[in-house]
């Protein structure tokens, strides 16, 4: 773009999609334009290791100059690039009790993310799991207990960034105590000042302490720190209570700016002008990146956006950047030999309700997936299936001549964070479901949050996989070729 401010492109952070069908070429264009107004950097999600390694290769060498390439990795760096490591989300780290484990995890992560160019994890999640109703947070969280938070917060800060890429602790001041989806709308929090400041930011505040490189906002208001019940995107005393009473001094970033909690009727332009006013330095995931900096060059053309202020963001990225080139330092041998052995740890203290008897052959597998539909497809549910049959366990239904079953029924029960759901039980078919096949079943799994037990009827045993990546149904499927 003939004439784009260098300077205010670097605040802007576009984000790149790979698909099956054409990789990452179907964003030539979106590329081509966010080099041109000088964007700071890039969002990956997903693709293959080769893949992202060549796009982030090919992305610096277009740029001619290092670039902040982010991705979110909540549940290690496979979890966007196929071929690179898995881990357990953040709360079944946290139920073994050992902040060794976070650490490796979070080294674990940093350094397989800088293998493929990426030098930036949104990750920890730094919100407190304190509402059953939230949609968003759940797994994804370290748990309820402020001080547990806190900790774990550290711990996975010190693993990503000894390994060589910045960490982000998200999502300040704290999206755990929301029931609604800031994608679709702006929530807000009502507890007071005194809970917040108790509960809340205390993760954000150890995050601070162990020199997290970044902080990523939440696009939700909290009238007990911001009566004008702004954003805190897009609000000055919440920013300001982070920089001065926290004393966070590094890269704040915004979530997604396509989020309509964001937005809250405001243009994608003004969201970013108003952004940046209010203290927040770069600007994650934007629509349209061009509109977004020529709304910055409009509103500093016309005095509502201070060039200091960008001065003041522009030198926290060129800091950032430069930790972020920083070498890459391999991670020390944690208390697991692979991610595959933490998952087998985690399922053998998973059963949680009910005493196991045998699985006999044949298996049949029942899916009760209340995950699909949404914007973006789940990973795939059949991960455990692949598997028993690799080990060649007999799966089939079987049925004797009365009439009855002679198969052991197994149910895969899938629930994970998806915030277009708007609700964190099951929906009621998947409910429906429930009620048919779990009552008489030789074992329920549920891959998700522990609480949803209680939303499983019948007597069978409950075994707590926590999550639906592949990492997880693979020692699931494991775990039940070991009983079988």
């Amino acid at each position: 773009m003939p004439g784009a401010d260098a300077a205010l492109g670097r605040l802007i952070i576009p984000a790149l999609r790979w698909r099956p069908d054409t990789g990452f070429a179907h964003e030539g264009p979106l590329i081509a334009g966010a080099l041109a107004i000088g964007a700071g950097g890039f969002i990956v999600f997903g693709g293959t290791a080769d893949a992202v390694r060549t796009l982030t290769a090919d992305l610096v060498r277009r740029a001619h100059r290092p670039l902040l390439i982010g991705s979110d990795i909540e549940r290690g760096a496979g979890q966007q690039v196929a071929g690179l490591s898995e881990l357990p989300p953040p709360l079944a780290l946290a139920s073994l009790g050992d902040l060794d484990v976070i650490r490796w995890a979070g080294a674990r992560t940093g350094a397989d993310a800088r293998s493929v160019g990426i030098n930036w994890a949104f990750a920890p999640v730094a919100d407190l799991d304190v509402l059953p109703e939230n949609p968003i947070v759940q797994t994804r969280s370290f748990g309820a207990d402020p001080a547990r938070v806190a900790a774990c917060v550290r711990a996975w800060v010190e693993g990503c960034q000894s390994a060589g890429a910045l960490a982000c602790a998200k999502h300040y001041p704290g999206h755990g105590r929301t029931a609604r989806d800031s994608h679709v709308a702006l929530p807000e929090v009502d507890a007071d000042a005194a809970t917040l400041s108790a509960g809340d930011l205390r993760p954000f505040a150890e995050a601070a302490r162990a020199g997290v490189a970044t902080v990523m906002t939440a696009h939700v208001a909290y009238a007990a720190l911001d009566p004008s019940r702004r954003p805190a995107t897009m609000s000055p005393p919440i920013l300001r209570q982070l920089r001065e009473s926290l004393g966070f001094d590094g890269l704040v970033v915004t979530d997604a700016l396509i989020m309509e909690g964001a937005r809250a009727g405001r243009s994608e332009g003004e969201a970013a002008v108003e952004a940046i006013r209010a203290g927040v330095d770069l600007l994650l995931y934007p629509g349209d990146p061009a509109a977004v900096h020529d709304a910055l060059a409009r509103a500093i053309d016309a005095g509502r956006l201070e060039p200091a202020r960008v001065r003041e963001a522009r030198r926290r990225y060129v800091h950032a950047l430069e930790r972020a080139e920083r070498p890459v330092v391999p991670p020390r041998a944690g208390p697991w030999v692979s991610p595959d052995a933490l998952a087998d740890a985690l399922l053998d203290r998973g059963l949680v309700r009910g005493r196991m008897s045998p699985l006999p052959p044949p298996i049949e597998c029942v899916v009760v997936d209340d995950d699909v539909g949404g914007p973006y497809a789940p990973s795939p549910a059949g991960y455990v299936e692949a598997e028993l049959k690799r080990r060649g366990l007999s799966l089939r239904l079987a049925v004797n001549r009365a009439g009855s079953r002679t198969s052991t029924r197994v149910v895969l029960a899938f629930n994970g964070p998806r915030g277009w759901k708007g609700r964190a039980s099951f929906s009621a078919e998947s409910a429906a479901a429930l009620a048919r096949e779990a009552p008489d079943a030789g074992l329920v799994v549920l891959f998700g949050h522990p609480r949803l037990v209680a939303e499983i009827p019948g007597p069978a045993p409950v075994l707590i996989a926590w999550h639906r990546q592949r990492l997880m149904q693979e020692a699931v499927a494991r775990w039940i070729a070991a009983k079988a």
